[in-house]
């Protein structure tokens, strides 16, 4: 007799009241159906459904009765990127340790190599203050910037730069020939500028995504 069919013979003979026609019936089987299943081993293993009623029945786990182990979820390790407080920051410099860590989103690794190659201390999560980037990006969104993509890979997109001591969101645009770029508002009632060197835009990383609650 294997393990499961003497552990359910044993929890049948060991309840009193209980014998094989009546733990049968409970399951809406014929009376010897069990009685069967442990003496004669007929049928081999019982059936799913069977097994959870008569677990729940005997207050025992499912794997007592011959269910197979469970699998345990996989371990995901997650890449923690800090979310910065940059209100509070000033002065010269891309975003550093100083400035604070209000708290920290947690990103799977895979799925953050796909955004960047850089490594995870390259990467912070600031908000978004103004409507200069509507449509966009809104006010209060989150977004991450990777510090390691500035000036040396400087293209097309949306990057973080220092302007005025202050730290603003704006779409680069390489101009044609791309010796000088533009620093464009995507909102139609905020300035942009053309024809600026490169070297004389103070870049702090590029935005690599966002993050939005829904209205």
């Amino acid at each position: 007799m294997d393990a499961a069919r003497k552990a359910l013979d044993e929890l049948i003979l060991g309840r009193r009241g209980c014998n094989y026609s009546g733990i049968s019936r409970l399951l809406g089987r014929n009376v010897s159906y069990i009685q069967q299943y442990i003496r004669k081993g007929s049928p081999k293993y019982l059936d799913e459904g069977d097994r959870m009623i008569l677990a729940r029945f005997f207050g025992v786990d499912e794997a007592v009765l011959g269910a197979p182990p469970r699998r345990s979820a996989p371990v995901v390790e997650l890449v923690h990127v800090p979310v910065l407080d940059v209100e509070a920051s000033a002065g010269h410099g891309a975003l550093a340790e100083m400035e604070a860590r209000t708290s920290q989103f947690g990103f799977d690794e895979t799925w953050l190599r796909k955004l960047t190659p850089s490594k995870a201390s390259s990467l912070s999560i600031i908000a978004v203050h103004g409507d200069s980037m509507e449509p966009s990006l809104h006010d209060g969104d989150e977004v991450m910037v990777d510090l390691a993509d500035g000036q040396s890979r400087l293209r097309d997109g949306i990057y973080v730069l220092r302007m005025d001591d202050a730290l603003n969101v704006k779409r680069i645009a390489i101009e044609p020939q791309g010796k000088r770029i533009s620093v464009v508002s995507d909102n139609p009632s905020y300035p942009s500028w053309q024809g600026l060197e490169r070297r004389a835009v103070n870049i702090v990383g590029r935005v690599l995504w966002f993050g939005r609650k829904l209205q």
